[in-house]
C-alpha cells in the first residue's frame, strides 16, 4: 500500500506540471545516427566496410531537453542559434514533430553543430563533429538572439496567463551563448520563476543564481578546482572569473596529494588514510554532448590543503579506460601510461588513482561548496551509471541509482534527467520527489541506441498508472483536473462530459460511452463515489466498490479521462471543467436534463443518448437474484411429467 501511495503521489506531480511554460536556451545541435552492417574488411587498411542501412535524425543538446520537455507534457519553447543549411532544416523538422515551439534564429554562415555516428551492430565505430564553438555569432546575430529571447519569453508569459515561464540555459561551450547574452540572462533572472542551468563551465554563470544547476562529477570537479587555484592569499571570496590569458587561471597540475601554490595533503574527506586520490571519467550518459573525465578536488578545514578526489566508473588499466571526451575549451584529451589525463582551461586531472573511492560519498560532502560557488538552491552531480547526488539548502543529501548500459543507449539520457528535474521543481514538488522523478525519467529512456527522450505516458507507466492512448492519465482527481482541461483546450480539443455510476458495466455502458465520445475529440467521465451511489440507488449498492469501476471505465480505449465525485450532483465537476458538450442516458429530452441549465450558461450544449434496450444494471442485478432464488435441487424430480 504504501508503494502504490508513493507511486501515485509521483504522478500527482507528473500531473501538476502538464502544460506548464518553459523556455530553453543554448547550444542546439543535430543528432545523425548511421546504423550500418558490415562483413568484411577493406583491402586498403584493417578497415570495416560498411553497408549503410538506416539513417536517424534527432534534436540534440539543448534542442533535446526541449523535446525532451514537450514529451512529458511541459509547453516548451526553444531560442538557439541555428545555421541556415541542410542540418538547420533537419532540426527545424525534429522539432515541429516534437511539439515545440521553435524560436530558433537562422545565423547564415554559421553551421548547425551535428553530432554524426557510424554503427554497425548497435557498436559506435566513429563519431564526427561539425561545428565550431571559434564560429562566435556577430553583432547582428547577438542582437536578433536577444530579441528572440524577450519576446519568447512574454509569448509563454501570455500563453499562461501571466504566470512568470520556466527558464532552462544548456551551455556546452558551442558559442551559442556568448557574453552579452548571459549577461542579460542575469539582468533579467527576475523574469523567470525557476531557472535551471547545465553548463559544462559554471563559473560562466556565476550571479544567475539558478535554482538547480546539474554539473557531471567532472563539471564540479573543474569549478571546485579552479575556485582553490585561484583563491588569492587576502580574499575571502572565491575568485571564479577566467579571463583568457589571466595568469591566475593558467595552466595548474592537480597532482596526488599536492594542489597549486603547494599546500598540504588532503584531510577531512572520510578516507583518512587516502591523500589526494583522483578521479576518473563522470556524468550521467548523456547528460551533455561531450562526456567529460575528472576528479572532484578535496578541500580540507582551513589551511588542510586540496587535492583531486574520487573514483570512476571502472578501473582504468593498462592505459585503457573511459572514453571521456573534452568541453570544448579543453586543450585534450591525451591517454598517458598511467590513465586517462584531461588537461583543460588551468586544470589536469589524472584518473588512475584512488580507483577505490566512492564519487557519491565524495560528491556529498562538497555539495555545499557547490551551492556556494553556483548560487544555486538544488545541485544535483551526475555520477554516469552511478545515478546522482542532489543536496538543497537543508544540506540533506540525496542519493539515487541509475542501472549500467551501452554508451550508445544512453546519449541523451541526461537532458531527459535535466527536464524531468526541471519540471519538477517548477511545479513545487518537494526536492526528493524532485530527484526521484529525474533518475526514473533518465533511466527508463536507455533501452535502445539512439538519442534519449521520456515520454510522459512513459513515466507514468513506470508508476504503474493507467494511461490513453495520448499519453494522458487516466484516472485523475479532481484537484488535477482543471489544468488538464486547459491543456487540451489550449490545444483545441472539444470536450464531451458524463456522468453516472456505472455499477456493473455493460454493453449498454460501452455503447452509451462510445456515441459520447464520438461527439468531441475527448470524453471525461465523472463517477459517483460509493457513498453517493448508496444515497441514490439504496443501501445494498453498488455492488462494485468505486476502485472496480473506475478502473474498467479507465480500460475503454473512448474513455479519456475518469474522476470520483463525492456529491449526489456532478454540478461542480461541472463548472470545473465547462463542457462543450453534456450527456446524459435516457429517453426524456434534452430539457429535461437536470444539469441542462448550468451547461447552457455556461456555453455548452446538452444531449441524451437512449439505452440498449434491456441492458442497464438494474436488469442485470435483477437477473442474478432471481437466478439465485431458484430451486438447487434435481430438475427432474419436479419436471412435469410429458
Amino acid at each position: 500500500m504504501a508503494a502504490a501511495a508513493e507511486q501515485r503521489r509521483l504522478a500527482t506531480v507528473v500531473e501538476g506540471w502538464l502544460g506548464r511554460p518553459v523556455l530553453v536556451i543554448g547550444d542546439a545541435m543535430l543528432d545523425d545516427w548511421r546504423f550500418a552492417e558490415s562483413d568484411r574488411l577493406c583491402r586498403e587498411a584493417p578497415a570495416p566496410v560498411l553497408t549503410l542501412r538506416r539513417r536517424i535524425s534527432a534534436a540534440g543538446g539543448a534542442a533535446n531537453t526541449a523535446v525532451n520537455v514537450a514529451a512529458l507534457g511541459g509547453r516548451a519553447v526553444l531560442v538557439a542559434p541555428v545555421g541556415a543549411d541542410v542540418a538547420g532544416d533537419e532540426l527545424h523538422d525534429c522539432l515541429d514533430r516534437a511539439g515545440v515551439w521553435d524560436r530558433t534564429v537562422n545565423q547564415p554562415g554559421r553551421p548547425t553543430p551535428v553530432k554524426r555516428r557510424m554503427l554497425a551492430g548497435n557498436q559506435i565505430l566513429l563519431r564526427e563533429d561539425s561545428g565550431d564553438p571559434d564560429d562566435a555569432l556577430d553583432d547582428d546575430g547577438v542582437a536578433r538572439l536577444l530579441t528572440a529571447l524577450d519576446c519568447a519569453t512574454e509569448e509563454l508569459r501570455a500563453a499562461a496567463g501571466g504566470e512568470a515561464p520556466t527558464l532552462v540555459v544548456c551551455d556546452y561551450g558551442l558559442g551559442a551563448l556568448p557574453a552579452p547574452v548571459r549577461a542579460w540572462l542575469v539582468a533579467q533572472r527576475e523574469r523567470y520563476a525557476t531557472v535551471a542551468l547545465d553548463a559544462h563551465d559554471l563559473a560562466d554563470w556565476r550571479g544567475l543564481a539558478p535554482t538547480v544547476v546539474t554539473p557531471s562529477f567532472a563539471e564540479a570537479t573543474r569549478l571546485l578546482a579552479r575556485a582553490a587555484g585561484t583563491r588569492p592569499a587576502h580574499a575571502t571570496e572565491l575568485h571564479l572569473d577566467h579571463p583568457d590569458g589571466d595568469p591566475a587561471d593558467g595552466p595548474s597540475e592537480l597532482t596526488v596529494g599536492a594542489a597549486p601554490g603547494g599546500l598540504g595533503p588532503l584531510h577531512g574527506i572520510r578516507h583518512p588514510d587516502v591523500t589526494g586520490l583522483t578521479g576518473n571519467a563522470g556524468g550521467l550518459p548523456g547528460t551533455h554532448p561531450a562526456g567529460n573525465a575528472g576528479g572532484l578536488p578535496g578541500t580540507g578545514p582551513a589551511g588542510g590543503g586540496t587535492g583531486p578526489t574520487g573514483h570512476g566508473a571502472g578501473p582504468v588499466r593498462g592505459g585503457v579506460g573511459p572514453t571521456g571526451e573534452p568541453t570544448p575549451g579543453e586543450g585534450r584529451v591525451a591517454m598517458t601510461g598511467d590513465g586517462l589525463t584531461v588537461t583543460g582551461t588551468g586544470v589536469t586531472v589524472n584518473a588512475t588513482a584512488g580507483e577505490g573511492v566512492d564519487r557519491a560519498v565524495l560528491a556529498e560532502s562538497r555539495l555545499a561548496e557547490l551551492r556556494a560557488h553556483t548560487g544555486a538552491d538544488v545541485v544535483a552531480v551526475t555520477l554516469d551509471t552511478e545515478g546522482a547526488v542532489v543536496g538543497g539548502a537543508d544540506g540533506e543529501p540525496r542519493r539515487s541509482h541509475s542501472t549500467p548500459v551501452p554508451a550508445s543507449h544512453a546519449v541523451g539520457a541526461g537532458d531527459a534527467y535535466l527536464a524531468a528535474m526541471t519540471l519538477a521543481l517548477a511545479a513545487d514538488a518537494p526536492l526528493p520527489t524532485a530527484a526521484q522523478l529525474a533518475q526514473l525519467a533518465a533511466t527508463i529512456t536507455v533501452s535502445d541506441t539512439g538519442t534519449c527522450v521520456c515520454r510522459r505516458e512513459d513515466l507514468l507507466a513506470a508508476l504503474d498508472v493507467p494511461v490513453d492512448g495520448a499519453g494522458h492519465r487516466s484516472l485523475v482527481g479532481a484537484d488535477e483536473l482543471a489544468a488538464l482541461v486547459a491543456e487540451h483546450r489550449r490545444a483545441g480539443r472539444s470536450i464531451v462530459f458524463t456522468n453516472g455510476c456505472f455499477d456493473v458495466l455493460h454493453r449498454g455502458h460501452v455503447r452509451y460511452l462510445e456515441q459520447a465520445r464520438a461527439l468531441g475529440d475527448l470524453l471525461v467521465v465523472a463517477v459517483n463515489s460509493d457513498g453517493s451511489v448508496r444515497r441514490l440507488k439504496g443501501p445494498d449498492r453498488p455492488v462494485n466498490p468505486v476502485e472496480d469501476r473506475i478502473a474498467l471505465l479507465a480500460a475503454l480505449a473512448c474513455v479519456d479521462h475518469v474522476v470520483v465525485f463525492e456529491e449526489d450532483s456532478p454540478a461542480g465537476l461541472i463548472e470545473t471543467v465547462r463542457p462543450d458538450v453534456y450527456v446524459k442516458g435516457g429517453d426524456y429530452p434534452p430539457e429535461m436534463v437536470p444539469e441542462g441549465p448550468l451547461v447552457r450558461r455556461l456555453g455548452g450544449q446538452v444531449r441524451t443518448l437512449g439505452y440498449v434496450p434491456d441492458r442497464s444494471t438494474s436488469a442485470i442485478i435483477d437477473r442474478i437474484r432471481s437466478h439465485g432464488q431458484e430451486p438447487q435441487g434435481d430438475s427432474s424430480l419436479t419436471s412435469k411429467p410429458s
